[in-house]
């Protein structure tokens, strides 16, 4: 009988995860699989980690992995993937946005010989429209500026054979955007669309600011357009520049309405020097990014593992 792992990153998910792990085992044990449930905590601050060393007590197929500090959401996945030890391997949420009844089918898209399974959710219950605008712009974006082909929609609820799992582990960079990691890694691929249901309980943990940090990790993972538009914009801005200093020099010569000294400020503060600073900063991120891998330090650290020995 094959062997499926359940990895599931959880963030002060105190309200959620007794409830997720009941409806996993509900749609899970009528199949004909072995089963294991991997937690991944990183750095709750609630009652999670403690919830979690319950259920691994009380149910050998529940590990809880218990990271040292907040390493955020891609890093635990990661940490969930390499400690998992299935043939396949699903990856979800534990606030029941991702609907544990599609587990079966899942597997069953998996039995057809599909190496990735991967969904696209199609909508969210009770989101703003403006997350929903902002969300599906983001993705033209990327796609626009990546040769990496991005699903608009994905998300981290998928399955991954034990093969697509080894190469993936061979992916060593810090700055992960896994959804582009896995589009690029090719196998034999499938979508299933869904609609997401709203939180079991409490509010999301994902702030504007992580989005905005996950966001700025998948364009600069996967292209390097932002230094070629820094090139184009320089010229662009060079001909304005240029096109400015002969306006200047025209009213300084043929007419009387020049102040003294306003031609220099205006050609060259205004718009050479927002220009520098904006190319100064996208270079400035791809620099930071080097520095963070050459660095070579460890993705993640795990503080604890809580699990109980299967009963013989």
């Amino acid at each position: 009988m094959r062997s499926i792992s359940i990895v599931v990153p959880v963030f002060n998910e105190e309200e959620n995860i007794q409830f997720f792990y009941q409806e996993v085992c509900k749609y899970m044990e009528p199949l004909p699989y072995h089963f294991e449930l991997i937690f991944v905590d990183d750095g709750s601050k609630d009652a999670t980690p403690f919830i979690l060393e319950r259920l691994a007590q009380q149910d050998h197929r529940v590990r809880g992995l218990i990271m040292a500090r907040n390493f955020g959401h891609q890093l635990a996945l990661t940490c969930g993937l390499d400690y998992a030890e299935g043939d396949g391997v699903i990856t979800m949420d534990g606030d029941m946005q991702h609907p544990p009844e599609m587990l079966p089918l899942l597997l069953t898209k998996w039995e057809e010989g599909f190496e990735v399974v991967q969904t696209i959710r199609i909508s969210t219950e009770g989101v703003p429209w403006f997350k929903s605008f902002t969300s599906a712009l983001y993705y033209k974006i990327i796609n626009k500026l990546s040769k990496v082909h991005i699903q608009e929609g994905g998300s981290d609820f998928r399955l991954l054979d034990k093969a697509v799992v080894q190469s993936f582990r061979r992916f060593k960079e810090r700055a992960r955007f896994i959804r582009g990691m896995i589009g690029a890694i090719g196998y034999k691929q499938v979508v299933i669309e869904f609609i997401a249901p709203k939180r079991y309980a409490g509010t999301s943990k994902f702030s504007l600011s992580r989005m905005m940090h996950f966001a700025l990790d998948g364009i600069t993972s996967y292209s390097k357009l932002p230094l070629r538009f820094a090139f184009y914009i320089g010229l662009l801005f060079a001909l304005i520049s240029f096109s400015v200093t002969m306006h200047v020099i025209y009213i300084k010569l043929f007419t009387l309405e020049a102040v003294p000294g306003w031609a220099t400020i205006t050609a060259s503060v205004l718009l050479l020097g927002g220009l520098q600073l904006l190319g100064l900063g996208i270079i400035g991120e791809y620099v930071g990014r080097i520095f963070e891998e050459v660095k070579q330090r460890p993705l993640y650290l795990v503080r604890a593992e809580y699990k109980r020995q299967k009963q013989e």
